[in-house]
Parts: C-alpha cells; structure tokens; sequence
C-alpha cells in the first residue's frame, strides 16, 4: 500500500488531468499511479507530468537510449520497483529489449553494443549522482563529440528530474498496477 493513497482514478478522469492520463496510458511511462498521486495538488500533478512526458517521450535524443537511463536510475534511486518495473511502449515497439536495458543498467563500458556516444550518455546519468566531481569541462568536451550542446542540455535536464522524481516516488512505497 503507498504511504499516500491515491486520488481515485474516476475523479481524474473527469478532470482537467484527464488528457495526460490519456498520454501516460499510450506511453506507459508514467503510470496512472502517478497522476493519481500527484493529482492532490492539481497544479503540481500538471507540471510534474509535462517535464515527466516532455523529457522522457520528446527531444533529439533517442529515446530508447532515455528509457534505458530512466531504469538506470530508477535503480539509483532505490525505485527499482515502481519506475524501474515501468517499460515505455514506444521504447518496445521500437525493438528495445530486456537484454539491453540490463547491459545499461550494468557494465556497458566494455560492451559493443554501446557506441561511444551511448557510453558517454549512459556515464553521464551515474556519475551525476554517484560522482559529479567527474561531471567537469573535460566530461562536458567529450560529449560534445556525439552531441549538441541543446541535445546535451536534454539529457541533463532528464537524468536531474527522472532521478528526482523517482527518489520522491521511492519514499513512497509504490508497485506497479499491471
């Protein structure tokens, strides 16, 4: 059971909250769960949603590369069980597997299935957490060789909210529904 109990999902469904549950119902990252629980704060629910979805399902960065670093940090987070359980429909349809998220999720610095571009991606969601001292100019010029800068501000504004958010949701004590 969660620590707050969400707000019924039929009293969303008749609200202005109504649209973003249609959205994370056809991406299935977020859940309703989330919009459930945020929708105590209406306001709140609304914003968080639009950065959640904007970040996560839009942008120049390939979003299966998104969703493996939004598992990624699911398990930073210690949300292993509610963001990390989560799998984005899209990110599926579009071939991406089990195998692969757990090669991002674990020693992708030796593994060729990674480019170099990936790698980089993929060291930028840990070390912003784990070592952000490693987070420098240097870091910065490396991944300018496989970005832009506004694809770079993408992936950072991602992996700083994604992270957030889910060590909020982590305290929370969620389960997926399905």
């Amino acid at each position: 059971m969660a620590i707050i109990d969400p707000v019924p999902i039929e009293e969303i469904e008749g609200s202005d909250l109504a649209p973003l549950l249609e959205k994370a119902r056809a991406l299935h990252v977020p859940d309703d769960q989330f919009l459930q629980i945020l929708a105590h704060a209406p306001g709140y629910a609304k914003a968080n949603f639009d950065a959640f979805y904007e970040s996560h399902a839009n942008g120049n960065v390939d979003h299966g590369l998104k969703e493996i670093i939004r598992i990624r940090l699911a398990r930073l987070a210690g949300d292993d069980g509610y963001f990390g359980a989560m799998r984005s429909a899209r990110a599926t349809e579009a071939g991406l597997t089990e195998e692969r998220i757990e090669a991002g999720c674990g020693d992708f610095e030796t593994d060729p299935q990674f480019s170099d571009a990936e790698k980089w991606a993929l060291r930028y969601a840990a070390w912003m957490y784990t070592t952000p001292y490693k987070v420098d100019k240097a870091f910065y010029d490396e991944g300018k060789k496989f970005y832009s800068e506004a694809e770079i501000m993408e992936l950072g504004a991602f992996i700083a909210f994604h992270y957030g958010i889910q060590t909020f949701f982590a305290t929370l004590k969620l389960t997926p529904k399905n």
